[in-house]
């Protein structure tokens, strides 16, 4: 099977890093497939197997550990597992597609340490820790508290940027999917 390539986004949470990868998705000549992560959790609303998530009991996950069914995989919180499955990037390079990662840091740099050659890994960085409170205060898809946990997250977050391919600053979302496109078009011709 031809091996494609790899495109690793990460940030913290209310960078725009799902803005800027639906963006990415919709452009035909990019050749992009969107790599459906695997949770342990539970659906939640409306919420599709296979389309938003691979939902597996906690026994079944831990048993993909175990055989080694992960690229990555992590421990969200206790019990709460998410990783990308082997034969999801499979399912993907047998379609002839490149593979796009909506993903966290921790999750995106090993996809980049297990594929350094195929994998561009972009962070996606607001442009100040206020701005970002901002834009998850105006989802309204949150407590404060669960806000409060993911602004102190992000500060964790950020110091990784470095440890990334490139960093595309989203302070002028237009501007940012304009840089996002660019880094991956040349990535993808090399």
């Amino acid at each position: 099977m031809k091996k494609g390539k790899l495109l690793v986004f990460s940030a913290p949470s209310g960078s725009g890093k799902t803005t800027i990868v639906r963006h990415l998705l919709a452009q035909e000549e990019l050749n992009l497939e969107f790599s459906i992560s695997a949770t342990s959790r539970e659906k939640r609303g409306t919420e599709v197997h296979g389309k938003d998530y691979y939902y597996l009991s906690l026994k079944d996950f831990k048993s993909k550990i175990k055989n080694d069914e992960f690229l990555e995989w992590e421990e969200v919180y206790r019990d709460n597992f998410y990783g990308t499955l082997k034969t999801e990037v499979e399912r993907i390079w047998a379609l002839g597609k490149n593979v796009i990662f909506d993903i966290d840091v921790s999750g995106g740099l090993r996809i980049k340490r297990k594929f350094p050659e195929e994998t561009l890994a972009i962070f996606v960085k607001p442009p100040s820790i206020d701005e970002l409170k901002i834009r998850l205060k105006k989802r309204k898809t949150e407590s404060d508290d669960k806000i409060n946990m993911r602004v102190a997250k992000a500060s964790a977050e950020l110091a990784t940027a470095p440890l990334f391919d490139k960093i595309v600053v989203n302070s002028d979302l237009e501007q940012a999917l304009d840089d996002a496109y660019q880094l991956v078009s040349e990535f993808l011709k090399s």
